[in-house]
């Protein structure tokens, strides 16, 4: 059995409607990771940080300042291609890329179900080509010695959460929906079997003061 913490980066540039605009931390995202790495000093230390190679989250690793702890990349831990998909879709369906939290809320699901159906545009990776990268980035880490901590994103968290719980679409949606900024999530490999040990902790955000902390963008 192998334990894996996986952490979603600090909040990003909300509102953004191309990867560019997107892809960094703002003051608060900047903000939650160092609070969050203010809790993991104080527990069990990491042997290792792996992240993705997107800004958001080498920065979150950055503001996590986890001294002495290695950082090495792993582009298999990126995010899905939200705003290609986004595009794809609303060239082939008109739908309208949005542009804060609600409307985006109504977006994933159909963005999602059209995307797990092979519907987008056929330069763009695969539902399932998506699905086998971000395990074998998993595998790679889980092979790895010491406690490895891996820093990513939503669609890598929920769909792993997803296929560990046996989870269809819809409710897929609804986990991606509910991966919070800089949150804490734990999975054991067990042989060859994904298993969901923890969602979603936020111990760094627990605190009334820091209510407003608690994001999704």
């Amino acid at each position: 059995m192998v334990e894996l913490t996986l952490i979603r980066h600090g909040q990003a540039q909300t509102g953004a409607k191309d990867e560019a605009s997107y892809d960094s931390l703002s003051d608060l995202g900047h903000q939650q990771a160092r609070w969050l790495g203010e809790v993991l000093r104080e527990g069990q230390p990491f042997d290792q940080v792996i992240s993705g190679v997107m800004t958001r989250q080498i920065e979150t690793v950055e503001s996590m300042a986890l001294a002495g702890v290695p950082h090495n990349t792993d582009a298999r831990l990126n995010e899905l291609d939200y705003f290609g998909l986004a595009e794809s879709l609303r060239a082939s369906d008109g739908v309208a890329i949005p542009g804060d939290i609600q409307s985006f809320a109504l977006h994933v699901p159909q963005l999602l179900d059209v995307w797990r159906n092979g519907n987008v545009d056929g330069g763009l990776e695969t539902y399932d080509e998506f699905c086998s990268r971000i395990m074998g980035a998993l595998h790679n880490a889980a092979g790895q010695d010491g406690r490895i901590v891996l820093v990513t994103s939503t669609g890598v968290i929920a769909t792993l959460a997803a296929i560990a719980l046996g989870l269809d679409m819809v409710k897929k949606t609804k986990l991606f929906l509910k991966v919070m900024n800089t949150s804490v999530h734990k999975f054991e490999l067990v042989g060859g079997d994904l298993h969901l040990t923890q969602f979603g902790a936020i111990p760094h955000l627990e605190q009334p003061n820091r209510t407003h902390a608690r994001t999704y963008g």
